[in-house]
């Protein structure tokens, strides 16, 4: 009797013992739900509070409100550097897309999309007569000594000299020297037709006052593919040009377009060339021009961007002297295309360069950029710090 009832008390116990542990794991499985689900609702209360912050961040942004002053707001809660960051790129990202041009062509940073040699280059230098001592001569001294095969001049006037250094890639167009629309455009024809008979995947132009640095050109032209619709410049203006297109028939109607100023230098693809021909080859050029009344920088820019609907990709690393050169900093100077030099407000306005030429005998710079460059030419000095 008495073993009974201590067996009894036993299983009992045993009982209540099983039962104790499977209410604890009940309840640790209840603790570990709850638990699990308040860091979801916090999870999702961060989603929500990140899509709450891009509505704010685009409402912001649409409202022209300064992005450092948007996120000095968001910094006074919890998550400072992220939601700051996120906003601060949500920002970036907005500007980026509202650029009226394709995106700014900077420094190369992927692959190249083709092996592109200096060879492959048509560099078109646009210059007059009355300049082939005061300009020519220093680009003949200076960059294009080393481009020769690449390089045409467009002129205007004979020139036995210069035909000794150059060859027949002198060009003399028989244009009129005067600096006007119409003359303008004439050599930008030849230009043009010249290219396009060479076979080059690439036509790039510059002026006289222009410092190329090739390398870096075929850096940059080597991310694209040449058969591509490529149009590569810098434009001059802060917004479109307006003209008037003539129809014919005493009809006009108004045309807006970007346009990458010749004075900083602009390069075309080989297959967005070809697709100009209609508007462009021969004396098509001559008449596209007149239509507009432009110059020819200006009218390629109408060709590409107004009749074919190419937009103009900009890029940075182009210079004229309509920008202040100042601002291109001595240790920036190797990345950039083209370098240009002139006056404003009876002030020169070149970069600033430092090195053993001064002003008075390397007034444009472009010395000294050689020899920054090119330490090894035999006329500059050697083992000089600049």
């Amino acid at each position: 009797m008495l073993k009974s009832s201590s067996r009894k008390t036993v299983l009992c116990a045993v009982g209540a013992a099983v039962t104790c542990a499977a209410l604890l794991v009940v309840v640790a499985q209840q603790q570990q739900r709850s638990s699990s689900s308040a860091h979801g609702d916090a999870h999702g209360d961060a989603e929500v509070g990140m899509r709450t912050l891009q509505s704010v961040a685009e409402l912001e942004v649409d409202g022209g409100v300064q992005s450092d002053q948007a996120a000095a707001a968001q910094d006074g809660g919890g998550g400072k550097k992220g939601f700051s960051a996120y906003f601060s790129k949500l920002t970036r990202s907005r500007r980026d897309a509202e650029k009226p041009t394709a995106a700014v062509a900077g420094a190369p940073s992927s692959a190249p999309a083709e092996e592109l040699r200096p060879e492959d280059l048509f560099i078109a230098v646009k210059t007059t007569k009355k300049f082939h001592q005061p300009r020519l001569d220093l680009l003949l001294e200076t960059w294009i000594s080393r481009n020769v095969q690449q390089t045409y001049i467009f002129t205007d006037g004979e020139d036995e000299e210069l035909k000794k250094k150059m060859g027949n890639h002198v060009i003399n167009t028989n244009c009129s020297a005067a600096h006007s629309r119409q003359a303008l455009s004439c050599k930008m024809a030849v230009e043009y037709d010249k290219f396009i008979e060479s076979g080059k995947k690439w036509f790039c132009h510059v002026d006289d006052d222009n410092y190329m640095n090739v390398k870096t050109l075929v850096k940059l032209l080597s991310l694209y593919p040449h058969t591509q619709d490529l149009y590569i410049g810098k434009p001059s203006l802060d917004r479109p040009i307006e003209a008037t297109e003539r129809l014919g028939d005493n009809k006009m109607r108004p045309v807006n377009f970007w346009f990458a100023t010749g004075g900083a230098g602009f390069c075309v693809s080989r297959g967005l060339a070809l697709k100009m021909s209609p508007w462009a080859s021969g004396g098509h050029f001559m008449n596209t021009a007149e239509k507009i009344r432009l110059p020819d920088d200006c009218t390629i820019g109408y060709i590409i961007e107004s009749v074919l609907g190419v937009p103009l990709t900009r890029s940075n690393l182009f210079h004229s002297h309509l920008e202040n050169l100042q601002q291109v900093s001595q240790s920036e100077v190797h990345k950039q295309i083209t370098l240009s030099y002139g006056m404003f407000e009876n002030k020169r306005n070149i970069i600033n360069m430092k090195g053993v030429f001064p002003v008075q005998e390397d007034p444009s710079r472009f010395k000294s950029v050689h020899c920054l460059l090119y330490p090894d030419t035999p006329w500059c000095p050697p083992q000089v710090t600049y």
